[in-house]
């Protein structure tokens, strides 16, 4: 996936989550299918997109994405949500409800 394919995808989409990874981050594979599973249970709405930081550079810069894990929200082509390394899968389902049912 390139930056313009991402970029597309935010401005098309209502809603798109972006969970970026390292090759070598035991907490970024850890987590991915916890945040996953949050996403497909309780936002199906949701575009959630796997990015891998070595392998779409120009994506993490575009995005200033400099550290991983991370995940970013997106609702409507704006920024919603941004977590870095240390998120808790309850904690991203309280913050996300709210604009996600209004939304949907």
């Amino acid at each position: 996936m390139d930056v313009e394919i991402l970029n597309n995808l935010v401005e098309t989409e209502a809603a798109v989550a972006v969970y970026f990874s390292a090759p070598h981050c035991g907490v970024c594979h850890a987590l991915r299918p916890k945040v996953e599973e949050l996403f497909s249970e309780n936002f199906p709405a949701v575009k959630f997109i796997h990015v891998e930081i070595d392998k779409s550079p120009g994506i993490s810069g575009e995005l200033g994405v400099f550290s991983a894990p991370t995940l970013l929200v997106f609702f409507e082509g704006k920024e919603f949500l941004r977590k870095v390394r240390l998120m808790g899968i309850q904690e991203l389902q309280e913050k996300i409800e709210r604009p996600y049912k209004i939304l949907f």
